[in-house]
This record gives structure tokens, sequence and C-alpha cells, in this order.
């Protein structure tokens, strides 16, 4: 696929959720970049200001079909993946699927439940299949979870395992919207929501093509260097207890390609690298003093030396 055509596509789709989204156009462009470049998303943030709406916004946008988890603290993993149920007419065990067979899964507030559900998304999320009594049953594609999580000082919530974090390819934090947006969300839903009369622009089929597309995005062997450098100098930050690991490398690249794109070029620039690392590496780091995990990858942005790119 030309990726021109791809470029073309990501900014219908970024223009589609931003009828829906309102004054928030760094956070539709990461959950844009995120989607095509194969990566899930944690969408992090205060309640009510958007964090669930986006990803019934993309769902809609990509006409693909849509399941969501609401995180509680008795929310079973069989709840998520699905389970085995006995059919008495034949006689045998049934696999009935669960809600994470779909293109674009919502867990809402998923840090309300507890770390064994938390963990039932692992396999979902890394190799996009769930097992099942020795079988394997492959997941829909596009499989993109967006994941919302409410501050950890709110009552009722659960720290996220480490495994889980590692697999969300991005971060959003949705802030509060300035006064002029947030009057423009209150105005167009004084009659009914803008999401119910939302059309798609793009079909699932074609998300996967694209995906594809991104891959061949043109990467120098310098900025992989960089990537690289960028992730593992999270490792020897003295309050950091735990760094980003080799999938985070990968995150950090694939959603640079997916930028460069975004933005008609088909070649990665350390701006596009810049950009992307405290959004991929920030939900990754455990720190042990109570400083900011984003300060801390600005910190190493700017110790790490970008490449010069020859003109």
């Amino acid at each position: 696929m030309d990726l021109g055509q791809t470029a073309s596509a990501m900014t219908s789709l970024v223009a589609n959720v931003e009828r829906v989204i309102v004054g928030k156009r760094h956070s539709v462009e990461l959950a844009v970049v995120a989607l095509f470049a194969g990566q899930h998303v944690l969408v992090e943030g205060v309640p009510g200001v958007g964090k669930t709406m986006l990803a019934r916004t993309m769902a809609r946008s990509i006409d693909g079909t849509f399941k969501r988890v609401q995180g509680t603290s008795d929310l079973l993993p069989s709840d998520i993946t699905g389970a085995a149920v006995f059919d008495q007419g034949s006689s045998s065990f049934t696999f009935v699927p669960g809600p994470v067979f779909a293109n674009v899964v919502l867990f809402d507030e998923i840090n309300r439940t507890g770390p064994k559900t938390q963990s039932a998304l692992l396999q979902v999320m890394d190799e996009g299949c769930v097992s099942s009594d020795g079988d394997l049953y492959e997941l829909a594609k596009p499989f993109f979870v967006m994941a919302t999580r409410n501050p950890v000082e709110h009552h009722g919530t659960f720290p996220l395992p480490e495994g889980e974090l590692d697999r969300f390819g991005v971060s959003i934090d949705m802030g509060y919207p300035d006064a002029i947006a947030e009057r423009r969300v209150v105005t167009e839903q004084l009659l009914a929501h803008p999401v119910d009369d939302l059309d798609p622009v793009i079909s699932p089929d074609d998300v996967v093509a694209h995906q594809t597309a991104v891959r061949t995005a043109h990467v120098d062997p310098s900025l992989i260097d960089y990537a690289v450098a960028i992730v593992s100098a999270t490792r020897t930050v003295p309050d950091v207890v735990l760094g980003a690991s080799t999938r985070a490398s990968v995150a950090l690249t694939r959603t640079s390609q997916a930028l460069a794109i975004m933005r008609g070029r088909d070649y990665v620039l350390p701006d596009d690298v810049k950009q992307l690392a405290t959004s991929v590496l920030s939900h990754r780091l455990l720190l042990s003093s109570g400083r900011s995990p984003t300060d801390v990858a600005a910190e190493i942005l700017t110790s790490v030396p970008a490449p010069v790119q020859r003109t």
C-alpha cells in the first residue's frame, strides 16, 4: 500500500475523532499513531475528561466491533477472555468467547480490578490470542486495547502489574480541556451526543493493511541506536527501580514510524523519536522516589544525544 494513502487515512481518522474529542489534538494523534503502529494504549486521567469516549469514538471511526469491560474488584479472568461451558445437549464443553474478541476493546478503570484478573490480558495483548483448555483461539484483526486508569490515589484502585504496563505501547494523559473547548463540549451535547452521529472513515481490513505499510517507513540505523540508547538510559537512573524493557525500544521505533507517516514522510527523524519517548516510557518506569516518571523521561531525552541527520 502507498504510504501516502496511509498518511491520508491517519489524517482522516484524527479529524473524525476530533468531531467528538474536542481540544485534545495531541491525545487523539497519539491514539491514532498507536493504532497504526499496532500498539495498545493506556489512557490516564481523572474521571469525566473523555477517556472512555476516546475509545468509543475510535471504534466507531474504524467501523470495528467494540466491546467494553468495566473494571470491578470481583471481575474474574474468564469474564475477560471467555471460558469453556458444558453443553448438556452435546455432553461436551464449548468455548464461549469473552469481550476481548473484538477489534477495539475498552477496559474501563482497569486498576479497579485485582492483579490476577489484570494478568489475564498478558497473552491477549502480546500474542493476540486466548488459550483455554489446551486450545488456542485467535482474536480479531486489528486488535486494539484501550484501557483507562484512574489516578492511584483514588479509592478502590490497585497497582497494575509491571508486565501488563509493559504491554501498553503508549500512555495518554487526558487532562482537563481549556475553557473554550469545554464550552464547545457542553454546547454540542445539549441535544444529543455527537458520537451517536459519527460515521466510520476506514474499515478494519484497511487498518490492518495500513499497519503493515507503517512497518516499511525507513528507520536509519543511527535512529535505532538512538531509540535503544534512550530506553537503556532508563535503567541507569539512580531512583528508577525498574527501567523500560526491550519491548519499549520496539514500541518507540514502531510508533515513530507511524508518526513520520502521519507527518507526510516515509522516513523517521530524531524529532519523531523525541516526541513519542515520554508517552512510550513514562508508564513503564517504577521509581523509588516521589519524582514523576514524566520528568525522568524528559531528563533522559536531554542527556542522550540525538544523531545528526545528513542533508
